[in-house]
């Protein structure tokens, strides 16, 4: 079952990608996957089961993967397309200095694994000898500041990015970090499922300092005292919820202060040792760096070093010898379970996506992108925009002048489709074939110059947060733009050959979503412009909180793996979004000819195709740790959640269905929840 699954989402994603060589059967193709439905589950008791309900039984994962279907699962078949470019221009002699060259080269240098293996932990001796020569506070700052410069990051989180408050100008943000667990949660949880996690990182740490020579009972001592260290600081981490209060994640302060205040880190010295230059700084989490203030003074020294160890091993495991993959692979397995690491190939296609992911995005466009589709989008970005006005205008709980601001804010928004305009370049790294661990470290000390470059400059507009193959979309609020990478325009989100309840329900409901984005929770406390500026009257925005505290409250309720509890106040953005979409996506669709037609096609009318559609897109299955560790981490709702939980609240959903009182999807009108 997964060949063919897997087969048919490549065949699909071909035919979207070229240009098609027999118009007729394009034409003739089935959008609305029938056989997959479960007739016997009513579509009023569970519909996102009643769309997918046969192809989740039947569907197989893969012992290398987590999960299997659409969205982000839909990037396994979209690494096979990156891989067959790779395995080709890794072969060809390529001009130096050409993307050919350079993503062909570090693929190649990845895949003489014989040679990884021969240099053990080599590549990191002296980083190692770095550490343990450390004899005070004063050089343990130094040389943490350093590795920032080399992307090995440990206690110190920065990135530079627009001033939430003058969105024309970046400056340099600092955040909480420090954990080796994915989350500071995991650190306080007492179920069995986290403990076993816990044991697990700890045996992942012990085994890393045993490959680097230290004995059993030594690595086991060490590992218990980084693990306590990380502890201590995930006390003083926000949780995810409490990071998505917009104001409350803002504190913008002069160096000078933070100096007086924060003194153990030495601010000053760690921008001028980075030749950075910064009058004042967003701390982002300022609890963390008093916290991290305090344990510089309290935590033993050599307790430290030990830290510094693991936080480099961990960070360069995956690019060493085989021991140390395998070692990271084994705590992987008890996070996520998935039970057998990917190919070599298929892990090299995604670090050469990561780190040099513009250079093979411009041959994957070329290869496989059709220009007719960015056009397509496009066209319909801007209906979407004309639909979304209607309902703002049609709000009853806004009133007009707060409207004025929202239609003015909406058409602002910047969209960029496929890949980007102006193309990052990597001029300035060189790739050797010979050298994995250099080439890595190169690329890592590159990203960190692109980044801190643009540090007191305007925000680069033409710049692009994801790589143009990722299956995936965005909002950027500081921005406010919204991005669709040529990875996502293909089935079952988009088809230039379907019709356009397909469509609409597919990407249609993405365009939806991420335009929601600018007027949810967080996007709709940023003006046009990309500034937190209130443009709400006090009423107006008093009635938006209470609207989205009823999602919260609805999402509560909704559980996964039986007994597993959504955090409505994490997923609320995504949830509003969610939920804005589908009335967005429905009202442009009934401006279309079929849209006005009751003509039915596969047996469903235009309307239920519409709903299909959307359950369609949402189509995954996934291993019970992936799900655990995806409600703890991860700010969107489960795929079920994603499909039922809208639709509860979409009244054409009902009529188009027949949904009846008494099943579960039903909610009487007066407990349909609409925001947008």
């Amino acid at each position: 079952m997964r060949h063919y699954f897997l087969f048919t989402l490549l065949i699909f994603a071909f035919s979207f990608c070229s240009k098609p060589k027999n118009t007729e059967d394009q034409l003739n193709r089935k959008f609305v996957d029938v056989a997959g439905i479960d007739s016997i589950i009513k579509p009023g008791e569970n519909f996102f089961m009643y769309v997918n309900g046969k192809w989740y039984d039947t569907a197989r994962i893969a012992d290398d993967q987590v999960g299997v279907g659409s969205y982000s699962f839909l990037n396994i078949p979209q690494r096979q397309l990156l891989e067959n470019i790779l395995k080709e221009v890794s072969t060809q002699t390529n001009p130096k200095g050409s993307n050919e060259q350079k993503v062909g080269d570090f693929y190649a240098s990845g895949m003489a694994t014989e040679v990884i293996n021969a240099r053990g932990y080599e590549p990191i001796l002296s980083l190692l000898g770095d550490i343990e020569q450390i004899q005070n506070l004063s050089e343990m700052t130094a040389f943490i500041t350093t590795q920032i410069s080399r992307g090995n990051n440990s206690i110190i989180g920065m990135n530079v990015s627009p001033d939430q408050e003058n969105s024309s100008i970046n400056i340099m943000h600092f955040n909480q970090s420090g954990l080796g667990l994915p989350d500071r949660d995991y650190y306080f949880k007492t179920d069995s499922a986290s403990i076993g996690i816990q044991k697990a990182y700890k045996t992942y740490i012990s085994k890393l300092f045993e490959l680097t020579g230290a004995n059993p009972t030594d690595a086991l001592k060490s590992a218990n005292v980084v693990y306590e260290i990380e502890k201590l600081l995930a006390e003083s981490h926000k949780t995810r919820i409490e990071r998505r209060v917009v104001k409350e994640n803002y504190n913008k302060i002069a160096v000078s202060e933070l100096d007086s205040k924060i003194p153990n880190l030495g601010w000053s010295k760690i921008l001028a040792q980075l030749s950075l230059i910064a009058d004042s700084v967003d701390v982002r989490q300022p609890a963390y760096y008093v916290k991290l203030n305090s344990l510089l003074k309290t935590v033993r020294l050599a307790d430290w070093k030990a830290y510094l160890k693991a936080s480099s091993l961990v960070n360069y495991a995956s690019v060493l010898s085989e021991p140390f993959e395998a070692a990271s692979f084994e705590y992987e397995k008890v996070l996520l379970g998935q039970s057998k690491q990917l190919t070599r190939s298929q892990q090299m296609v995604s670090k050469v996506d990561r780190q040099l992911g513009f250079a093979l995005g411009q041959l994957y466009v070329k290869r496989y992108f059709n220009e007719d589709a960015k056009k397509r989008i496009s066209i319909l970005i801007d209906n979407f925009q004309k639909a979304f006005e209607t309902r703002i205008r049609q709000l009853d709980w806004m009133s007009d002048s707060t409207k004025v601001k929202a239609i003015e804010k909406l058409y602002a928004i910047n969209k960029k489709v496929g890949y980007p305009d102006v193309w990052r370049t990597y001029d300035k790294v060189s790739i050797d074939r010979e050298k994995y661990f250099e080439n890595v470290v190169a690329l890592m000390k590159d990203n960190y110059r692109y980044e801190t470059e643009k540090l007191n400059k305007a925000p680069n507009k033409d710049e692009w947060g994801t790589t143009p193959a990722t299956v995936t979309a965005y909002y950027n609020p500081s921005l406010n733009e919204i991005v669709f990478p040529a990875g996502i325009l293909q089935y079952p989100y988009f088809d230039l050959y379907a019709d356009d309840a397909i469509n609409y329900g597919g990407i249609g409901m993405v365009i939806g979503h991420e335009l929601t984005h600018a007027f949810d929770d967080q996007g709709a406390q940023y003006d046009k412009d990309g500034n937190v500026k209130n443009w709400w009257t006090k009423s107006d925005f008093a009635k938006f909180k209470a609207k989205t505290q009823q999602l919260i409250e609805r999402y509560d309720t909704f559980t996964v793996l039986d007994s597993v509890p959504i955090k409505g106040a994490m997923t609320i953005g995504e949830n509003t979004a969610d939920n804005g979409a589908l009335y967005i996506a429905y009202e442009a669709f009934k401006l279309t000819k079929q849209g006005q037609d009751t003509t039915k096609i596969d047996g469903f009318t235009p309307e239920q195709r519409f709903c299909l559609s959307v359950a369609r897109i949402w189509r995954v299955k996934t291993r019970d740790e992936y799900m655990r560790n995806y409600v703890t981490t991860n700010s969107h709702s489960p795929a079920m959640w994603r499909v039922n939980g809208p639709l509860m609240n979409f009244d054409p959903f009902y009529s188009a269905f027949n949904i009846q009182p008494g099943e579960k999807n039903y909610k009487p009108k007066s407990d349909r929840i609409k925001i947008w």
